[in-house]
């Protein structure tokens, strides 16, 4: 099974770049068997793969089971493992190995919530792959199982473990831009005119893998473009670039500004370029929430590829004091020119007066910067090892994770409200401690969906 691409691909060259946390804690470093933490993988397709190689780093680990719908796959994984992991096919099998002290959850997003509650049941320690869930109602389950089973639980949203995130994550917190009023996140890729392809459906390569992908989800033809890495492209199993890449964005957003959830959210778009495939998430979208004083928007632009703003940020906060762009793990601050005087028609001398206009211009030219202008380049270091090397940590610790589980939930259901605001063309009012919309009934039931039989959460 395959999930989602990191936001910046790594190799094995970029974590021996990462300076001293590799050197002390790579897969060199010889322990004893007892001393490492015995990892198992389900799902290795591209994001599972990934998140193996940076566990790989880390010599207090080891690779002990593999479990995967794809025999290459499998394959794959047991040859980079420097170990003898055993194969499974089913996930529950590998839950049941004593060997596994903790999980690592790559699948596709439908797949999340059930997995998760298994191996929390289990007794196992869980990385479970951004977005956390598929839906609300699973996300807030997922909660309840980790609390009452006291997992620990990372989230995949990585950025949380980059320490230049950390600092900028201070900076804006206490004050560093002024007020945040506005933050904008981008997901800007031209997908036209051929996007994924046509893909009729048709028969499976195989009956039984077909109905073991679907899971949960409904029973629905065969087509190559649902499975693999396209799944993210169909709502059954996934929210679409609003929750695959915009809830690493929000997630950051909320963290920089201090806020759980939004209090409403409403979004536009739609399949407007007539890409020649069959997906169903729209090629342009935008989402904007009411975070209780800013407001945050995503816009995902998949049928042109002109920079969001001037920088080509991913991130960017607008301050009352300065602005920061964010991109990979750098991020800069430019400083608003501020004026001691008023704007608009200040007794008769400001701006908009025909007879005398130097007051409004004297106003322009006394602005001036309160903040220095602030760049930082990151390290060269993979936050996926980075964020690994936290969660190995706080298996030791029963420490709370970089993004525990609700963290996590809070920054997948804000991405999943705003699909709903989309399917419903409405502005949704969010009760975010009730975790229910207070001025539209109907929305309520997008929070959650009937399982296929015989599954139930």
């Amino acid at each position: 099974m395959a999930h989602e691409a990191d936001m910046q691909p790594f190799t094995r060259r970029d974590f021996t770049r990462g300076a001293g946390l590799a050197t002390a804690l790579s897969y060199s470093r010889i322990l004893g068997a007892n001393d490492r933490v015995g990892v198992g993988y389900i799902g290795l397709g591209n994001r599972g793969d990934q998140v193996h190689d940076a566990f790989l780093e880390h010599g207090d680990q080891q690779t002990v089971a593999v479990c995967d719908l794809r025999e290459d796959y499998l394959d794959l994984a047991v040859r980079k493992s420097r170990a003898t992991p055993t194969k499974y096919k089913e996930y529950k099998k590998l839950l049941a190995d004593k060997a596994v002290d903790a999980v690592v959850i790559a699948t596709p997003d439908h797949w999340h919530a059930l997995m998760f509650i298994d191996a929390c049941h289990a007794g196992k320690d869980v990385y479970v792959e951004k977005p956390l869930s598929l839906t609300v109602v699973e996300g807030r389950k997922m909660v309840e199982t980790a609390t009452r089973t006291k997992r620990v639980v990372q989230v995949g949203t990585n950025r949380r473990s980059w320490k230049s995130y950390q600092e900028a994550a201070e900076f804006v917190r206490w004050g560093g831009i002024g007020h945040v009023t506005a933050a904008r996140c981008f997901h800007i890729k031209n997908e036209w005119p051929n996007g994924l392809g046509a893909a009729p459906d048709g028969p499976p390569p195989s009956e039984w893998e077909w109905d073991q992908w679907l899971g949960p989800a409904p029973k629905v033809p065969y087509n190559a473009n649902r499975e693999f890495y396209n799944f993210r492209w169909f709502y059954n199993y996934s929210g679409g670039q609003v929750t695959n890449f915009g809830v690493h964005y929000v997630d950051v957003i909320r963290w920089f500004i201090n806020q759980d959830a939004p209090a409403a959210v409403t979004a536009l778009g739609g399949k407007f370029a007539n890409i020649q495939d069959n997906r169903e998430i729209p090629d342009t979208l935008q989402v904007l929430w009411d975070f209780n004083g800013t407001l945050v928007v995503f816009e995902q632009y998949n049928a042109n590829a002109a920079p969001g703003n001037v920088p080509n940020s991913e991130v960017e906060l607008r301050g009352t004091k300065g602005t920061m762009y964010i991109r990979n793990a750098g991020w800069d601050v430019v400083p608003e020119k501020i004026s001691d005087g008023r704007v608009g028609y200040d007794l008769g001398k400001g701006y908009g007066n025909p007879v005398d206009r130097s007051h409004a211009n004297a106003v322009d030219q006394g602005r001036h910067p309160v903040i220095e202008a602030r760049g930082v380049k990151g390290g060269s270091g993979s936050d996926t090892m980075a964020h690994t090397r936290n969660f190995l940590d706080c298996i030791k610790s029963r420490a709370k994770c970089n993004a525990d589980i609700l963290t996590g939930h809070l920054s997948t259901s804000a991405t999943l409200i705003g699909n709903i605001a989309h399917k419903t063309r409405s502005l949704l009012e969010w009760d975010s401690r009730a975790e229910h919309f207070t001025n539209n009934a109907a929305a309520n039931q997008w929070l959650s969906y009937q399982y296929r039989a015989p599954y139930k959460l």
